[in-house]
């Protein structure tokens, strides 16, 4: 009988020379003041590679590096070599212990190979990874726990008796909640172990009765408000991973909710309070005494949508809402008078977004297991109740030559490899916050693999992101992405056997990868993608089916396109998971303190690449800086315009992205993800609350799981300035940790000065 295990090859490390080789660390320090001066986070003598830039640096020191408890003389990590090492080795020794690696080489191939991935800036776990991972196996660091993980030897779910020895690594989780007091506050600390290590959660309230509806015992239930003010307000005393960024939660609820538009205008309620209580002299930005005052700013809200409901909407017809408890029907409105409430709430603060049922239940592997009710706080993970999921990211421009403009696709496969495997390891290595979620963690086993970094390399790929090519671009890696990611879960598959209950789901694991394989087919008739890419498409999702057919499937999820508001800081990229560029003029934090504004480096790459000469470019670069833009360069041809469009305008006239773009681009990458893409559309402040009804609209008709839309300075926060307030970074917004000008680009809050990310959508 064959052994069993995964082979790996190196790629990009040679045996005897590590994979830092070639790298030169420098010391570093990481200094972070607020906007009066004091000091918030300080560290010096940081040895980091000379080649990242003062953001990673301080997310990774700031952020990442753990602080106390450390052996040695420092008593905290001091180093971005020490903070990958100990992941990495980590994450290695655990895959021998499971039995994945064929050999010790394979495994030492596979560790230096991740170390080089990451270092690299090529891709990055998610947040809880670097947080939690390896302070136990490495440092012997302990912790209170509150937590489960799946003992193999046991076969089963055992309690945990230290947080860091099989550590917290899922960024998302979704919780399940009962039409219960005992159900609804149980949930609460179930949300606070979520977040206590830097993870968020979502929930489906729809089980909750209507506040019309009676309880045992006589009288009417308080109603879903009510509780969701509660869970908020734990939230917001909640610090996400013991840090300075808020927990993040996500409420779902079903278009057929008792509470349905008290909920659609809970948030534009709220909204109204602060604006009263702004007007009032209440100080403003993200974490005033406005905000905190009011409820709701915790969660992102979500509402479950049915096609019956937007058919409804079309044909004028009406739409009743019922009973928790008994399914009779309670209210009756006309389905535009829902809508348009939908869509004031929106104009006015952004909530709630929009999931669509039969887009979300049509690309289930688990069909045999129920509906999926719930996503995460920024809607990427989609999956059963009771379930989490880990994230990692992939920085699409490092895969991009910069010498020829070639993409090196070995090289982006095997980074998909290492990563799904990487996960895999950490599926049984991590605890979960509750015993249903560590059950369901080892019978499904869910990943989510996505990008980052879309925008800067179809930047340097001299590629409009709305235009035909910049799509196939994005649709072409989607795909090569997922069907990399079914090949290696079906090797796994054969290692250490499917997921548990794959054979129950075979048929809808099967019409779900055979839907994926028929839209590759129409990847690969697009001229614009490279041949190389996209000739082998089919074949690659065929082989995947052959493989699938045989050994089954080691995972019931597999992708996700997150929004990388944090890692993308880690990874220096230009723009965020699927989102566009937002500015072509960037402000850059320098070593030793201050920032000044400099030109977006993918500028001149794109310039090179559609055929500008040294001396043109130098001319072109010369009038960015001076206007701002490049409408006004006089050497740049009309037509290469659409190739420097940003998200949003920074004043009357300039160019942007059609809204519409963000939708199509989301739908060229959607029939390849296994999970969904958190994006959030920016609209400009003028935007109606028509425009947001035919976006809306629009998402539907496209097949896209979810959609949330953001008009430009909607919400009340104060700007910084007066008249220039707004900018292609979206709103100039004050910084909750550090009180400095921050960014709202594709719907998360970016902090450039201290590297806060909060409130994705």
């Amino acid at each position: 009988m064959p052994e069993k295990g995964i082979k790996f090859q190196r790629r990009w490390t040679q045996p005897g020379a590590g994979p830092y080789a070639g790298i030169s660390w420098v010391p570093r320090k990481s200094r972070i003041l607020n906007d009066r001066g004091e000091v918030l986070f300080e560290l010096d003598n940081i040895e980091a590679p000379s080649f990242w830039s003062q953001e990673a640096i301080d997310i990774a020191a700031s952020k990442y590096f753990r602080r106390e408890g450390v052996p040695g003389g420092k008593g905290g990590e001091t180093s971005v070599r020490q903070l990958i090492d100990r992941v990495a080795l980590t994450i290695a020794e655990q895959g021998t212990k499971q039995g994945i690696f064929l050999s010790a080489a394979d495994e030492h191939h596979f560790l230096d190979e991740l170390r080089y991935l990451l270092v690299r800036q090529m891709a990055a776990f998610n947040s809880p990874v670097w947080f939690n991972c390896g302070l136990f196996a490495r440092y012997k660091i302990k912790g209170e726990s509150q937590a489960w993980r799946w003992d193999e030897s046991a076969y089963q779910v055992v309690a945990t008796t230290n947080a860091y020895e099989y550590p917290q690594s899922s960024a998302c989780f979704i919780l399940k909640v009962e039409d219960s007091l005992q159900s609804i506050h149980d949930l609460a600390g179930k949300e606070a172990r979520v977040f206590k290590y830097g993870s968020g959660s979502g929930t489906n309230f729809s089980s909750v009765r209507g506040k019309q509806e009676k309880i045992p015992g006589g009288g009417t239930g308080s109603g879903l408000i009510a509780f969701l003010e509660m869970l908020d307000k734990g939230a917001a005393a909640t610090k996400s991973g013991g840090v300075t960024r808020r927990a993040a939660k996500m409420v779902c609820l079903d278009m057929d909710h008792p509470d349905l538009m008290d909920f659609v205008r809970w948030k534009q309620r709220e909204e109204e309070k602060v604006r009263a209580l702004l007007n009032a002299g209440f100080s403003g930005g993200l974490d005033g005494e406005a905000y905190r005052t009011v409820s709701g700013q915790n969660s992102n809200n979500s509402l479950r949508v049915p096609d019956d409901f937007m058919k409804a909407v079309e044909a004028n017809q009406s739409w009743s809402t019922r009973a928790r408890t008994t399914g009779a029907v309670l209210e009756t409105w006309r389905a535009q008078e829902v809508w348009q409430a939908i869509l004031e709430a929106i104009w006015q603060c952004g909530d709630p977004g929009l999931q669509f049922e039969s887009a979300i239940q049509a690309a289930h592997l688990c069909r045999a297991e129920g509906p999926i009710r719930a996503s995460n706080p920024c809607s990427e993970f989609m999956f059963l109740d009771d379930t989490a999921c880990n994230l990692a990211s992939i920085n699409l421009a490092r895969f991009l030559n910069e010498s020829t403009g070639e993409w090196d696709l070995p090289s982006f496969t095997q980074a998909i490899r290492l990563l799904i495997v990487a996960q895999e390891v950490l599926v049984d290595f991590s605890s979960y916050p509750t015993e249903e979620v560590a059950l369901n963690s080892h019978r499904f086993r869910p990943l989510g693999l996505g990008f980052a970094n879309l925008g800067g390399l179809l930047l340097r790929l001299g590629l409009a992101y709305d235009s035909q090519e910049g799509r196939g671009w994005a649709g072409a890696l989607a795909a090569w992405l997922q069907a990399e990611a079914l090949n290696v879960s079906a090797e796994l598959a054969q290692v250490r056997g499917a997921f548990m209950a794959f054979n129950a789901n075979r048929e809808s694991v099967g019409a779900v990868v055979a839907k994926q394989r028929a839209s590759a087919q129409m990847i690969a008739e697009n001229l614009a993608v490279p041949e190389k890419l996209r000739l082998r498409l089919v074949e690659r999702f065929e082989q995947a089916e052959r493989l699938i057919a045989t050994t089954g499937l080691r995972h019931a999820q597999l992708t996700a396109i997150a929004p990388t508001g944090t890692i993308g800081f880690l990874m220096d990229c230009e723009t965020t998971g699927i989102e566009p560029e937002y500015s072509l003029l960037k402000a850059k934090k320098l070593v030793g303190g201050g920032i000044i504004i400099q030109q977006n480096l993918a500028v001149e790459m794109a310039l090179k690449k559609l055929g500008y000469g040294p001396d043109q470019r130098r001319t072109i670069l010369d009038d960015l800086m001076k206007f701002g833009h490049l409408e006004k360069a006089s050497l740049l041809k009309p037509h290469h315009l659409p190739v420097f469009d940003g998200a949003v305008a920074s004043r009357d006239g300039q160019r942007f992205i059609r809204a519409e773009a963000h939708l199509e681009m989301m739908a060229a990458v959607q029939p390849f993800v296994s999970g969904a893409i958190s994006k959030t559309v920016n609209l400009p402040h003028a935007a109606t609350t028509a425009d947001i009804g035919d976006l809306l609209m629009k998402a539907w008709r496209l097949g896209l799981k979810s959609i949330a839309i953001y008009r430009d300075g909607s919400k009340a926060v104060q700007p910084l300035t007066g008249s220039d307030s707004l900018s292609q970074a979206g709103s100039r917004l004050r910084c909750p940790n550090c009180g400095h000008e921050g960014s709202a680009p594709g719907g998360c809050f970016r902090c450039l000065n201290c590297g806060q990310v909060d409130g994705c959508p």
